[in-house]
């Protein structure tokens, strides 16, 4: 298997953990294990502290699958599997797809939603992402327009990152209407489902309305618990089951199983957890109005609808990889540009759910005026 190096993981190795602050983070403040735990019931505390550290359930532990089946209507404990997000991806697309399957992949996108497929030895059609006068959209015509006779699957991520963007619970059935007239697998990341600023923007999960769709979440973002490493693929079609169960042997095997424990807890305090992180973005969208708003003849602000990142766009002089250089050069401040997602244009990614944000925007500030005053 030949793969091309993950372009987003390999600029965070470079930097996340030497830089001063990061602006570009995609989850919510981590909670803490005090935080956490402070959450659990009685019940959840004894699971806590009666685990042993064997082997665990390959498919996961079933009071996690019962606890993240809880999050949807049509799917049950034995609909789901428990990984690690990105392992996820990972075993989705090797039991999907076959060399000379076509996918189609909205762009920008997290790159393995599109590179594991491209290393299987299928072809990838983009589906981009276009700026209109009322932001971010997708045109539903050219999906329809991209399908060809060895397109399997397409690959979709709605709140999206790294634009914030959500479609009207009206385009996502066209979406999932093209994909069931076409008897097409539509595989959803979800992992910043229930982000969403307005809630009735938000939309039902694929693995619900459509018998061949596939729901990748998690805990990592929505959730603000990256550090367990902690997901799910769930699904209408039981025979995606086994075979993830049997490629699952030869990745992980099996969960961590304290990180299943604590992924109980997170689950039964969601509402705690998610209107802890709705209010932290809040806010900082309320922050980053203000800055831009003062910069608009360096900044097109692209205000997003949903989740914990936005992509604005690099208006100065100067190529935007050069501001985000000179910017972690001068402040220590870490900003991702867009071409780390292949997407043309001057636009760069701004995480949304970190406390400090204020404080990385008050140094970008300062950036700001010793450059160009």
């Amino acid at each position: 298997m030949t793969i091309d190096p993950f372009k987003l993981e390999r600029y965070f190795a470079q930097f996340e953990f030497k830089v001063k602050y990061l602006l570009s983070s995609s989850d919510p403040e981590s909670l803490s294990m005090e935080e956490l735990l402070q959450m659990a019931s009685s019940e959840s505390l004894m699971l806590w502290k009666t685990l042993k550290l064997g082997y665990t359930e390959s498919a996961g532990h079933p009071v996690l699958r019962s606890e993240a089946s809880n999050l949807y209507q049509n799917i049950t404990p034995d609909d789901l599997i428990i990984s690690a997000p990105e392992e996820a991806i990972f075993i989705a697309m090797q039991t999907i797809l076959s060399p000379g399957d076509n996918v189609i992949v909205v762009s920008p996108a997290y790159q393995s939603l599109y590179e594991i497929a491209r290393s299987i030895g299928c072809s990838v059609t983009p589906w981009k992402f276009e700026l209109g006068s009322n932001g971010w959209q997708l045109d539903i015509d050219q999906l329809e327009h991209s399908l060809i006779a060895q397109t399997r699957l397409i690959v979709v991520n709605f709140p999206h990152n790294p634009t914030g963007y959500v479609p009207s619970i009206a385009e996502y059935g066209k979406i999932v209407d093209i994909a069931r007239r076409n008897g097409i697998y539509l595989f959803s990341d979800e992992m910043y489902r229930f982000l969403e600023y307005d809630s009735t923007k938000r939309l039902p999960p694929v693995c619900d309305i459509y018998e061949k769709g596939i729901t990748l979440s998690g805990l990592s973002k929505s959730f603000a618990l990256p550090g367990l490493r902690m997901g799910w693929l769930a699904t209408q079609e039981h025979a995606l089951i086994e075979k993830w169960l049997v490629f699952k042997d030869y990745t992980t095997i099996c969960n961590s199983a304290p990180s299943e424990i604590l992924g109980i807890i997170a689950l039964r305090a969601k509402e705690k957890i998610l209107n802890r992180n709705l209010a932290i973005i809040q806010k900082n969208l309320t922050l980053a109005d203000q800055f831009f708003s003062k910069y608009e003849d360096r900044f097109k602000w692209i205000r997003p609808v949903a989740g914990s990142v936005g992509f604005p766009k690099w208006l100065g002089k100067g190529t935007i990889e050069a501001f985000c250089q000179e910017l972690l050069e001068q402040k220590g401040i870490m900003i991702v540009p867009g071409s780390i997602f292949e997407f043309p244009g001057s636009h760069f990614r701004i995480g949304l759910g970190r406390m400090n944000f204020g404080e990385i925007l008050d140094h970008t500030d300062d950036y700001l005026k010793s450059r160009y005053s």
